[in-house]
């Protein structure tokens, strides 16, 4: 089973999280951001991993640190949780629509961090939690799990929907680029023969 667990505490947030890449969809959601529950457990269900967040942070200034630092800390589970990438897929795809919004998420797990956001959301806030955050959610993922991550909202009018079709798309791109390949057994996924 690759598993993985990482314990990040700082003066802002303090943030555990389990993560096992060869779970069942289960997740253990408690980062006292409602929104942000919702869309990490589109990843578990859709990525096919177990994902216990917890996670306590200063949210009587804003949700920034707290998503942020969530972020980041399932990019430090996800770089151990793969390991050393033998006989990884490398490379994942997934194009999730809901309703009038489609979103195009593409992985490399290459051992380098670059992110592409091409989301336009339509509001500034969904609920009380401000879109902004994503995208900051979503580099601190990559700079910490060291991957190529291009996310594209292809279409959408409402920003939930915009969202969550981005959420559920990394999880299933995850899914398949963390999935191993019976042809690779054994063998690092790159001509450099490290990742």
């Amino acid at each position: 089973m690759r598993k993985a667990q990482v314990i990040r505490n700082t003066l802002e947030t303090q943030i555990s999280i389990n993560l096992n890449l060869d779970g069942t969809g289960q997740s253990i959601l408690e980062t006292g951001v409602p929104f942000l529950d919702h869309m990490l457990d589109q990843i578990a269900r859709h990525g096919m991993v177990d994902l216990e967040v917890i996670a306590k942070g200063d949210l009587h200034i804003d949700a920034h640190h707290t998503v942020e630092d969530i972020g980041i800390t399932l990019g430090q589970a996800l770089t151990k949780a793969v390991g050393d990438k033998k006989g990884l897929r490398r490379y994942g795809h997934a194009y999730v629509p809901l309703d009038e919004a489609l979103t195009r998420v593409v992985i490399d797990l290459s051992g380098r961090p670059g992110l592409v956001f091409n989301v336009d959301f339509t509001r500034a806030h969904i609920g009380d939690f401000d879109v902004d955050l994503i995208h900051e959610f979503f580099q601190g993922l990559v700079n910490h799990a060291l991957i190529t991550l291009h996310i594209d909202n292809i279409a959408g009018r409402n920003a939930h929907h915009q969202a969550e079709t981005a959420f559920k798309a990394f999880g299933r791109a995850l899914r398949m680029a963390a999935e191993l390949d019976s042809a690779s057994t054994g063998i690092i996924p790159s001509t450099k023969g490290t990742l």
